[in-house]
């Protein structure tokens, strides 16, 4: 037995959809796999959670104790994105006022949860260590540095770091002339 499992495993443990390629740890807990959609070639690692409404595209890299809470307003990661080791991901958030009640083992009629959709563009990456909150979405391109804290919306190709996240610069569109390249290379019709 390896330690990813194997397409017939993913299949069986019951994703909204999953493609093929992909390697995910054994060791990644799944939460309501019926509400996760999984693209082709994707990598998973060691001690994540996927919790609620997730859409993962193509080859993106969740590094290990990666923490993606969809709830019900969801996570959507496009292609190309990576999101480095200790990084949490929050679609949803309990009132933290005071004026309603806190977590999971109470009822709705008691608790105030807001939030919004999370969505990370094509070729977006997270360094470690960093919190997204809910209703953000990080542009197409663009990279927030380790121990970042992003409250807003990020802009296309930009570096970005920071508690709350600021962008620091430009970066560069390079990457879109490599992914070319590649999907001409390993992904050529048949």
């Amino acid at each position: 037995m390896t330690s990813f499992y194997t397409d017939d495993e993913l299949k069986e443990i019951g994703f909204k959809s999953i493609g093929a390629g992909n390697l995910i740890s054994r060791n990644v807990s799944i939460y309501g796999a019926g509400n996760i959609s999984i693209g082709s070639y994707n990598r998973i690692d060691d001690f994540s959670i996927l919790s609620g409404n997730i859409s993962i595209g193509d080859h993106i890299h969740i590094a290990a104790g990666v923490f993606l809470f969809g709830g019900k307003s969801g996570i959507v990661l496009e292609d190309f994105v990576g999101i480095s080791s200790r990084s949490a991901v929050y679609a949803d958030s309990d009132d933290y006022s005071g004026l309603a009640m806190t977590n999971p083992t109470i009822p709705d009629e008691f608790r105030h949860v807001t939030g919004g959709k999370v969505t990370f563009r094509r070729h977006s990456l997270v360094g470690t260590g960093c919190t997204v909150l809910p209703a953000v979405t990080v542009g197409e391109g663009s990279s927030i540095g380790a121990m970042s804290l992003v409250s807003k919306s990020l802009g296309d190709w930009g570096m970005y770091v920071g508690i709350p996240c600021k962008r620091l610069k430009d970066r560069s569109r390079k990457v879109l002339e490599l992914e070319a390249q590649f999907m001409e290379r390993y992904h050529k019709k048949a």
